[in-house]
């Protein structure tokens, strides 16, 4: 599909600075930019390519102001980002989209199927599964016994839904996630770990996404819940009976143990590890490699080991690289302290 400049700064509300009747017909980084192409700046880093760029349109914030001619054909908006993705949503949404069941994928008699739902080759839904209207389910992806899927979801291939399992509307479960593995219980023995039964459930609230290869475990007894918005990135493990709240966002390779809340609006960078039984407080903000040993109040901005305010955190980092000479002043200090001291002593 090919767009025009006005139809774009129309949908946008932008302000159109060049060509009205540029057309485009796909998407480019700014540094790749080709004729035909939209892109976007809003980092200033990038600042540069936008005079070099083949780009036929870019998305540029409001107060920018060109220091040299520019071929393309600038749309200014409030937030070029936040308009970048408007624009890429439409354009997911203008797709083609498969409906329908494949012959090659195994749904239950007992499932319960939505409208223009599409079941890709080698699915599986189990008894008593229920698919909501729209929803995607790619090939090898599995939906449990009793397990629901809401309306409008993406469930991509290799996805597992654990049986009972609950995922909302509009969620996205990327490929190879697990939601409804069993919880990591095992009770101590003479003979060795005794497995202690995970009887509950996920429950995914609407809006969630959840990144490849990332695991929610079920809960013990009762739900791990993940609240309405919250998007956890790549390989990240939620342990039973965690909660975590509304529009937390959480980078690649997060740890946190069991029977944690974490509340709403927070940022956890990649790498944070957090201990079991905590409560992280509402918009908290832990930098990447953070060790959370215990609670954190609301509207903390955290970093390392354990955490601390990141100017704190910053200045002992530059202290320590100065530690061993440090240690060897404080050695020659104490051996001429010796010294005086034996001499006086005489």
């Amino acid at each position: 599909m090919e767009f025009s400049a006005k139809q774009i700064a129309t949908f946008i509300q932008g302000e159109i600075v060049g060509d009205e009747n540029a057309t485009v017909h796909t998407f480019a980084k700014i540094e790749e930019g080709v004729p035909g192409a939209i892109s976007f700046l809003s980092n200033p880093k990038y600042t540069p390519y936008i005079y070099e760029t083949q780009a036929s349109i870019v998305l540029v914030n409001k107060d920018f102001v060109p220091e040299k001619e520019i071929k393309a054909t600038l749309i200014k908006v409030d937030n070029a980002y936040e308009s970048l993705a408007k624009l890429l949503t439409l354009y997911e949404q203008s797709k083609p989209k498969h409906t329908g069941i494949s012959s090659l994928a195994f749904v239950a008699e007992t499932a319960k199927i939505g409208k223009d739902v599409y079941i890709a080759p080698f699915a599986f839904v189990g008894d008593y599964a229920e698919v909501g209207d729209n929803t995607v389910i790619h090939p090898h992806a599995t939906v449990g016994s009793g397990a629901k899927v809401g309306n409008d979801c993406i469930v991509y291939a290799n996805a597992t839904i654990y049986h009972d399992c609950r995922v909302g509307n509009h969620c996205i479960l990327h490929a190879g996630s697990v939601i409804g593995a069993d919880g990591f219980g095992f009770a101590p023995t003479p003979e060795g770990y005794e497995k202690i039964p995970q009887i509950g459930i996920v429950v995914l609230e609407d809006n969630v996404e959840i990144g490849a290869n990332t695991c929610v475990d079920r809960a013990t007894m009762g739900a791990t819940i993940v609240h309405s918005g919250v998007k956890l990135d790549n390989l990240i493990q939620v342990a039973h009976n965690d909660e975590i709240g509304s529009h937390t966002v959480m980078a690649a390779q997060v740890g946190i143990a069991g029977s944690t809340k974490v509340g709403e609006w927070c940022m956890i960078g990649g790498q944070v590890g957090i201990a079991g039984h905590s409560h992280i407080g509402n918009k908290v903000n832990l930098g990447a490699q953070s060790g959370v040993p215990g609670n954190v109040k609301d509207g903390s901005v955290l970093i390392g080991t354990p955490p601390q305010d990141p100017k704190q955190y910053f200045k002992s980092s530059i202290a320590l690289k100065s530690l061993p000479d440090a240690l060897t002043e404080l050695r020659q200090l104490r051996k001429e302290v010796e010294e005086l001291k034996k001499k006086l002593e005489s």
